[in-house]
């Protein structure tokens, strides 16, 4: 069903392209991630935030690809919150706490993103 959904957004190519702000902020929250000591579950194996960055940034190009992207909240729900073939939630886990699930670390994130003070 995921697989269904995520094949119904990418099949929107007429849709408008990510605006440059969307991709500043999409690209600092990976930024973000891969920066940190977290791990990132995906498909019940941990990868270090390093591989996680890349294997969004490839779920992102496809998504772009198809004009099927336009924020960061887009970019968290449709590539970075659960798997496109199994449907199984991404996590991620920072030291020795308890894993959250993508969408609440990133949406964090993201908010902090926001919260931080724009240089003119």
């Amino acid at each position: 069903m995921l697989l269904l959904s995520f094949a119904a957004f990418a099949a929107t190519g007429n849709a408008a392209s990510l605006a440059p702000s969307a991709r500043a902020e999409i690209d600092a929250l990976l930024s973000r991630l891969e920066a940190s000591s977290c791990t990132f579950g995906r498909n019940g194996t941990w990868y270090p935030a390093t591989e996680a960055r890349l294997h969004l940034l490839r779920k992102l190009k496809y998504l772009e690809n198809r004009g099927a992207v336009q924020s960061a909240e887009q970019f968290i729900e449709r590539a970075a919150s659960s798997s496109s073939t199994t449907g199984r939630p991404y996590l991620v886990k920072c030291g020795n706490g308890a894993p959250l699930d993508s969408r609440t670390w990133l949406t964090l994130q993201l908010q902090g993103i926001r919260d931080l003070p724009r240089v003119p």
